[in-house]
């Protein structure tokens, strides 16, 4: 899902550079749309270097699917509406919902690549006003990113220092973590006790507080898998500042404040 989001990212920002939008993308992928067929990295990089700089596009996620397949390959299928200004006279808004059939494979992190895309039409929409999808599609894949690297049993410490601020606070249920030090104890500590966890998103909301600052609200409904087998669940509602330089991969964290909505206790409870 984090990958799948960053997709959209250099379509509603291109000035954020083609390298964000390539590095998602198997070196072999294969993108087929209204605009053809483009075999490989480097046909891939020749079309959507061509799209009008003047053009605004935004893809508003209606429903996304996933089935795992062998190997690690995943299976993703999404409905969109996308809009755009630019392509018709006049400033008119053209929208159409979008068909998205999409396979990743594993990549060399815990993100994958995206091997092949398929995008289809399913239908124009009459007289719908433009809205700017842009903040939106950009802190839902942080936030899935976040919740991979969190979830990843690794425990690796490294790869949050690309989606945390210089200077940050994450006030979590167990303590205020202020520096990365303390990020590498946390994991090493409250969070290696647990095996195994994932974390359901609801209520997720964005609002652009400065330019280029936003702040986030979303519910987790968490689940996890203690030493011995014991499921434990809990619901906790996070709101995050963030800061974003659209060059980046991902936006940067800068404080995240945890509230117990559920506290944790074992399932069948």
């Amino acid at each position: 899902m984090a990958q799948y989001f960053r997709w959209y990212q250099f379509y509603e920002r291109p000035e954020g550079g083609i390298e964000n939008a390539l590095n998602i993308l198997s070196d072999d992928v294969t993108v087929v749309s209204g605009l053809g067929t483009a075999n490989g990295l480097g046909e891939y990089e020749a079309r959507v270097s061509q799209l009008p700089r003047t053009w605004k596009n935004a893809h508003h996620v209606n429903s996304v699917d996933i089935d795992h397949a062998e190997g690690g390959v995943m299976k993703l299928t999404a409905q969109i509406i996308y809009q755009n200004t630019g392509m018709l006279p006049n400033g008119a808004v053209r929208s159409a919902n979008l068909n998205y059939t999409i396979e990743l494979v594993p990549g060399s992190t815990v993100l994958p690549l995206l091997s092949d895309v398929k995008i289809e039409q399913a239908g124009e929409i009459e007289n719908a006003a433009y809205k700017d999808a842009y903040a939106d599609n950009r802190m839902r894949s942080l936030v899935h990113y976040w919740l991979a690297l969190v979830e990843d049993p690794v425990r690796n410490a490294a790869p949050f220092k690309e989606i945390l601020a210089d200077e940050f606070v994450l006030n979590f249920s167990s303590g205020a973590i202020t520096g990365f030090e303390g990020l590498e104890a946390w994991l090493a500590g409250p969070g290696s006790q647990v095996e195994a966890s994932t974390h359901i998103i609801e209520n997720f909301s964005v609002k652009e507080t400065t330019e280029e600052t936003y702040e986030v609200s979303v519910d987790f409904d968490w689940i996890g898998i203690l030493p011995g087998g014991v499921e434990m669940v809990a619901k906790t509602r996070h709101r995050w500042a963030v800061e974003n330089d659209v060059g980046e991969r991902f936006a940067r964290i800068k404080s995240m404040d945890v509230e117990v909505l559920e506290k944790f206790r074992p399932r069948n409870q």
